[in-house]
């Protein structure tokens, strides 16, 4: 699989306007090469350059979603008109949907990390990032990543 973003390259920095310096907009995501028996799709996102990426101590998870349909091929720029179908779990702030960058100190590396599945989740209910990987265990066909780099103005 392979999963791109028209707002930055692997590697690159994400645009201000996906973070908490600017709209806090989840990028626009695209992906191809699904399995042809996925059914469904996962996506975590997460820093594990919290707090000082001199001196990791956690990594800070900023997206949970799932049950995503396979044949979507991507999530619009802001994370608004996701299929219905669609459901998320908590982000480390403890609330549903995208939470951007926001790091209190250094460049972080945020991935997005995309997963096809051979099942639908349909027994979770609002997952942290650990449930979500708990329940997928057994169930992943093929994962794509993309990462993004960000630094806070003056940080």
């Amino acid at each position: 699989m392979d999963l791109t973003s028209s707002a930055f390259h692997h590697g690159g920095e994400m645009p201000r306007r996906c973070t908490c310096e600017g709209e806090d907009l989840a990028p626009p995501l695209r992906w191809s090469g699904v399995p042809a028996n996925a059914a469904s799709l996962a996506l975590i996102v997460d820093d594990p350059d919290a707090p000082d990426p001199a001196k990791p101590q956690r990594t800070w998870v900023h997206w949970v979603a799932f049950d995503i349909p396979p044949g979507t091929g991507g999530l619009p720029a802001d994370g608004q008109a996701l299929p219905a179908s669609h459901r998320e779990g908590l982000n480390d702030w403890k609330r549903l949907g995208y939470g951007g960058p926001c790091p209190p100190i250094g460049r972080h590396r945020y991935f997005f990390k995309l997963y096809a599945l051979d099942t639908t989740l349909a027994g979770l209910t609002q997952p942290t990032k650990a449930e979500l990987e708990q329940a997928m265990k057994g169930h992943v066909l093929a994962e794509a990543v993309l990462m993004g780099t960000y630094q806070k103005l003056g940080g």
